[in-house]
């Protein structure tokens, strides 16, 4: 080796250095910013923190050799348009279906990188096989896949492109078993690069095909029988999926950060997965397998009494009167955009004296931490929003409980109707306060079809209409 050779071997060492120790940083911000986010005080901090992360990941890959800037310019203005528009365009109630979208892109890109690879490996020599590379890309592309077609329907679901029931076949299980089975099947072909089964020639591209298009088959199989009410645990889940699909494409093209980053979104996304899960007091198996929202008639279907309409006038010499009240939000609240008027509400209501609280469920909404975020962007005092069980033991003693487009969350039936499909589930027992205020557009069941026993109550009364215009129109008689 001569001596210009040796110092290139050096220099690109040092480089190769310098991108690792910048890797370790970005792993450390990574970190540092999941631990803020645990905070309402310190999420914005955090978010800020893993963004530096991110932009440190960034410059130390594009400092590397071998990459086309042409591409990756076009690819950064592209999606610096599309980001532009994106938070420019889309409004707070569709976050949801947005949140699925990054989700999906990711497991996209996540299939789109193992791809490649894929074909660039199959080029090489039969004694130049890697299982472990194999290994990674098969990991990278079915997971990759699911997460992608899978995030896909719960967008459309969520956006109202298609029912958000859930969407049952005769023998769906089965066949949603036998397509995994397959999947494993071929990627077991793939991994130990067998040249045949039986009598069949295996051809590694026609196997490779195939693999990609049972696992973005089964994505979409996998969340069609899945209905509205549970979309926060697969909003969730499928966040967990596109952790999992980068940390593998990490291993596929031999990226730390990527593999870090990727575990952590994996693991933060599983544990998130299992709190909401517990908040439904139901399995992961059973959020994807039950066919939830399937039964439109959800339990027995009977409901004893009717719902009693209320004036904006009548509601407001009641909360006038009132030492306590409780805000109880739900998607109903985003659709209306309602979250500055519930605030200016609950400031008039404590300069009458009033204790006001926003107790929050951790399944409301139509994803996790949508009604916080709601009410974080009117700036509603951290100190004001409580959680389910802070709020239930002393519930009985509030005088009105003002339940805001909010369904499932607040449904008697969870603890008295055995036949329900959602029997079992930890709820805001709203129905125990003194006087139950329920704003809703009509008299429609909820976005995951069931009825709700709550509205039927004798202390129930219900403010009909939208809920931005009700909060409106009971500022309006406080300050006249």
């Amino acid at each position: 080796m001569t001596f210009a050779q040796s110092l290139a071997t050096v220099e690109a060492s040092g480089d190769a250095t310098w991108i690792n120790l910048a890797y370790v940083v970005s792993a450390v911000l990574f970190i540092l910013g999941i631990r803020l986010l645990g905070s309402a005080d310190t999420a914005r901090k955090g978010n800020q923190l893993s963004c530096v992360g991110m932009l440190i990941a960034v410059v130390a890959t594009l400092l590397s050799e071998g990459l086309d800037y042409q591409w990756i310019a076009g690819g950064i203005a592209v999606g610096a348009i599309i980001g532009v528009v994106a938070a420019k365009k889309v409004k707070m109630t569709a976050m949801p279906e947005m949140v699925a979208l990054f989700n999906g892109f990711g497991g996209l890109a996540s299939l789109l990188v193992a791809t490649y690879e894929f074909l660039r490996v199959a080029n090489l020599a039969p004694s130049d096989h890697d299982a472990f590379k194999t290994l990674v890309i098969f990991l990278a592309v079915a997971i990759g896949a699911v997460t992608f077609t899978g995030s896909m329907v719960a967008y459309l679901k969520l956006a109202g492109k298609i029912s958000g029931k859930a969407t049952l076949f005769p023998c769906q299980k089965l066949v949603n078993a036998l397509v995994a089975i397959v999947v494993l099947v071929l990627g077991t072909v793939l991994v130990a690069d067998l040249p045949e089964i039986g009598s069949v020639s295996l051809e590694p591209l026609e196997v490779f095909a195939c693999l990609v298009g049972l696992t973005l088959l089964l994505g979409v199989l996998g969340v069609l029988p899945i209905g509205g009410g549970d979309m926060p645990v697969v909003i969730a889940l499928l966040n967990s999926f596109s952790g999992l699909a980068a940390s593998a494409a990490g291993f596929v093209i031999e990226n730390n950060v990527l593999i870090v980053a990727g575990c952590l979104v994996g693991a933060s996304g599983l544990i998130l997965t299992v709190i909401m899960c517990k908040a439904m007091n139901r399995t992961l198996v059973n959020v994807l397998f039950s066919g939830f929202g399937a039964d439109e008639a959800g339990g027995s279907g009977e409901v004893e009494g009717e719902m009693k309409p209320l004036s904006v006038e009548d509601a407001y010499y009641a909360l006038e009167s009132a030492d306590s009240v409780v805000f109880i939000p739900g998607y109903g609240l985003a659709v209306a955009q309602a979250q500055h008027a519930v605030k200016e509400l609950g400031e008039i209501l404590e300069q009458n004296g009033c204790e006001v609280r926003h107790a929050i469920h951790p399944v409301a909404g139509r994803m996790p931490g949508h009604m916080n975020v709601l009410l974080a962007e009117a700036d509603v005092p951290y100190e004001q929003l409580c959680e389910m069980d802070d709020v239930n033991p002393t519930i009985s003693t509030v005088d009105v409980a003002v339940v805001i487009g909010a369904n499932d969350v607040v449904n008697p039936a969870a603890i008295e109707d055995e036949s329900s499909p959602i029997y079992g589930m930890p709820i805001i027992n709203a129905h125990e306060a003194r006087n139950v205020f329920c704003l809703k557009r009509g008299q429609g069941k909820g976005f995951s079809g069931l009825v709700n026993k709550l509205f039927f109550r004798e202390n129930v009364r219900m403010l009909y209409g939208d809920a931005k215009e009700t909060i409106t129109g009971l500022v309006a008689q406080f300050k006249d």
